[in-house]
């Protein structure tokens, strides 16, 4: 069984660690002590603050220490470790080390990390800091792995669904802590207030269903992302894993066991 360290764990993280670990992988995923997940009813970070977290039937569990999350991992479950530097790879030394937490630039994943370095999206270059990069931009090529050179710039602007791109977002109107006033899952309206920074409200641009909020608590800053909301309208699509994290997730594993196999 290998072992596998994933630095984030968001949706699309998330999304890489259920297909690694339905195929048989451990997997240990690192997170900072407040996340800032939006799409959390399929994302791990959760456990962070609610000690356990289940997406699709996986249930991810916050360990204190290496010894906790090696115990949890062998009881088939994932752990998830608040360590925002992922300095337990150095003594963890998993075979496989992933980088998705999307930041757009690399905070300080190496190639010399682990046995098999993959990075995810925008920031790495494959062959310098990283063997493989798994691009993430919506269209022909996400989900595929890039053995030279780097993914598609980001261009700040999220992909189209139901016809929809930019006004799908949630935005936080003032720096404050954030405190919702819908659910994920809701229905709501263009220009329904969903919930508050600080005291400003905040508002959804569609409608939709609110398939993504940061949970209450969160310090925000005008501008940042707090939520989205998805014009399709299928609940259904709020508590499984996207399409998007499904490819890129596939496109992991694809890059993982190519450079192990040396067919590339």
């Amino acid at each position: 069984m290998m072992n596998v360290l994933i630095k984030g764990a968001g949706d699309l993280a998330s999304g890489i660690a259920l297909r690694l670990y339905r195929c048989g992988f451990s997997v240990m995923m690192t997170e900072i002590a407040v996340p800032t997940t939006v799409r959390r009813t399929v994302a791990f970070s959760p456990a962070v603050y609610l000690g356990e977290m289940t997406v699709e039937n996986v249930t991810a569990r916050r360990c204190e220490s290496l010894e906790s999350a090696e115990e949890t991992m062998r009881a088939g479950e994932i752990a998830v470790v608040v360590d925002e530097a992922a300095k337990i790879a150095g003594l963890w030394k998993p075979e496989v080390v992933v980088d998705a937490i999307l930041a757009k630039v690399n905070l300080g994943t190496r190639i010399t990390d682990a046995e098999t370095v993959i990075g995810v999206g925008p920031g790495f270059t494959a062959g310098v800091d990283c063997h493989c990069v798994v691009e993430t931009k919506r269209g022909h090529h996400l989900g595929r792995c890039i053995w030279n050179g780097s993914a598609i710039p980001n261009t700040g602007v999220p992909g189209i669904i139901g016809g929809y791109g930019i006004e799908r977002l949630i935005r936080a109107e003032a720096d404050g802590i954030f405190r919702g006033c819908v659910s994920i899952g809701d229905v709501v309206r263009a220009g329904q207030v969903v919930g508050y920074s600080g005291d400003v409200p905040v508002y959804a641009q569609i409608d939709g269903v609110v398939r993504g909020l940061l949970q209450d608590g969160v310090p925000v800053t005008k501008g940042m992302k707090s939520g989205d909301v998805d014009p399709r309208c299928e609940v259904s699509h709020c508590y499984t894993v996207s399409d998007k994290a499904t490819s890129i997730g596939g496109g992991v594993l694809e890059g993982i066991l190519t450079h192990r196999n040396g067919r590339k």
